[in-house]
């Protein structure tokens, strides 16, 4: 289990390279034209004073990306070794590469996607400050819920697959998913409100540049982790393997 948590941080750590490349192609432009709506629309309400720039811009897109994506990636990388270890030959006759996909794509879905089409994430000048933290509990709420949803969802295929066959068990256990995720959709409160005058394809784009980004991460996470645990698998088979011995003349 070390091993496993080690290679996932590590693997975690490497899939923010691309994850940066994709935040700073995809991302950078519609920041810059959120920013730019913000500026403009405090002149036109008259708003000249700024507090002093904590963190410029330069750095906001060079190192504190970096670093952020960095830990970020280390964080799921060892969430997703411990999701791995539990998933291993429990999900079906998979290797370890089929395995790690199938991990990451339920990660992605869980962790990344559930939330995000409930609480979808906002550039600057949209929404209210004031309400930051209460979206932020209500994001990290709906990860929760979405974990226990694919956990719910889990239990009650693997309970019907006797009776009802390894096919119509997991479409069952989809149903459960998706029945919970819905039910958590309608129960829980609306996202933000996007501000007068903001332009929806910046908005639109924003938000699909934080999507991939993440959809990046863990398909690196998927491909790498798994890639590395069979090619040590197999490396571990080799050495148990005995060598055959010259038989005696």
């Amino acid at each position: 289990m070390r091993q496993l948590l080690i290679r996932g941080m590590l693997v975690g750590l490497a899939s923010a390279v691309p994850a940066y490349i994709c935040a700073w192609f995809l991302g950078e432009g519609p920041l810059e034209a959120a920013i730019a709506f913000e500026e403009q629309r405090s002149l036109a309400e008259g708003v000249h004073e700024h507090g002093a720039e904590v963190v410029s811009r330069l750095i906001q897109q060079t190192s504190g990306l970096a670093i952020a994506l960095a830990a970020v990636g280390v964080a799921v990388g060892g969430l997703f070794a411990i999701a791995f270890a539990l998933a291993h030959h429990r999900i079906g006759r998979l290797t370890a590469r089929a395995t790690s996909v199938v991990v990451a794509a339920a990660g992605f879905v869980v962790i990344t996607l559930v939330p995000f089409l409930k609480y979808p994430p906002n550039p600057p000048a949209v929404g209210d400050p004031g309400t930051i933290q209460q979206r932020s509990l209500l994001y990290f709420l709906t990860i929760v819920i979405g974990i226990f949803a694919a956990i719910t969802a889990a239990q009650t295929s693997r309970r019907l697959a006797p009776g009802h066959g390894e096919w119509n068990a997991s479409l069952l256990g989809c149903g459960v998913f998706v029945a919970v995720v819905a039910i958590t959709y309608v129960v829980l409160p609306g996202g933000t409100v996007t501000a007068p005058g903001f332009p929806p394809d910046v908005l639109w784009d924003f938000r699909i540049a934080s999507l991939a980004t993440q959809a990046v991460m863990w398909v690196t996470l998927g491909i790498g982790f798994g890639a590395l645990t069979e090619r040590a698998a197999t490396g571990t088979r080799r050495e148990r393997t005995p060598k055959a011995q010259p038989s005696d003349v």
